[in-house]
């Protein structure tokens, strides 16, 4: 629950630097949060079906 907490509260400050970054800068970073998301969820999944 509290990682739950910090996730959002970094979140809220992402967001809040987001609207003052260039385009460029934000774009690149959606797609490493992208990224290292469906790495996640690969690995989640991958890690389930052997348990």
């Amino acid at each position: 629950m509290l990682f739950l907490v910090a996730a959002l509260l970094l979140l809220g400050v992402a967001m809040g630097s987001v609207a003052h970054a260039p385009l460029p800068v934000t774009l690149v970073a959606a797609a490493v949060i992208g990224v290292w998301l469906v790495i996640f969820a690969i690995r989640e999944r991958s890690r389930a079906r052997h348990h």
